[in-house]
């Protein structure tokens, strides 16, 4: 009789004890996930050979929130076009800037280069020719895939708001061998 009081005691005490655990994982867990990083898998083939098709990525959702996006930031944002959908590309173009694409050549034009740079893309592989002209409203950024011939981006359907950033590739997770944090990380210099 005692020994079943005794397994009856540790049973609740056990279930106590899990449900405990399981509110504090809840309380660390669901405020990390809806505002400071969010899983992403890539999905195509518009940032080769940065991103391959399937790979898995985290997303810093809080850099954003503190500071503004910087020019070669990779992105995941919402799809101006259709919201539900999320793309993921690297910023090319700042607020308030020109963008001149003549052939697979960028020059931005802006308020601390009003002559013009090009922007150097060695990180580049797949080029696409174009020939279009830009220009970026206040809260405007211009996007382009890695992929050029691949990519379906600022070219054809305009600028990103940046409310609709969600935020900055922070860690690749797979596939494993490819591992790293600050994946596709590129600094231009101006």
């Amino acid at each position: 009789m005692e020994g079943e009081k005794l397994k009856e005691k540790f049973d609740k005490q056990s279930f106590w004890e899990l449900a405990r655990f399981a509110l504090i994982a809840i309380a660390v867990v669901v405020p990390i996930r809806i505002f400071i990083a969010q899983p992403f898998i890539v999905s195509g083939s518009s940032m080769v050979p940065t991103f391959d098709d399937g790979q898995y990525l985290i997303i810093d959702e809080i850099s954003y929130r503190l500071n503004d996006p910087q020019r070669d930031d990779v992105v995941v944002f919402r799809y101006p076009n259709d919201q539900k959908k999320f793309f993921i590309k690297r910023i090319i173009g700042l607020p308030n800037e020109k963008i001149d694409i003549k052939g697979s050549v960028i020059t931005i034009t802006n308020a601390g280069h009003p002559s013009g740079f090009t922007l150097d893309q060695s990180y580049i592989k797949n080029t696409a020719n174009n020939n279009t002209h830009f220009e970026l409203k206040n809260d405007e950024y211009f996007v382009m895939g890695d992929n050029r011939p691949a990519s379906s981006d600022s070219r054809y359907w305009g600028a990103v708001p940046k409310k609709l950033l969600i935020g900055k590739v922070f860690l690749r997770l797979l596939p494993i061998n490819k591992m790293g944090i600050l994946p596709g990380d590129y600094k231009q210099v101006e």
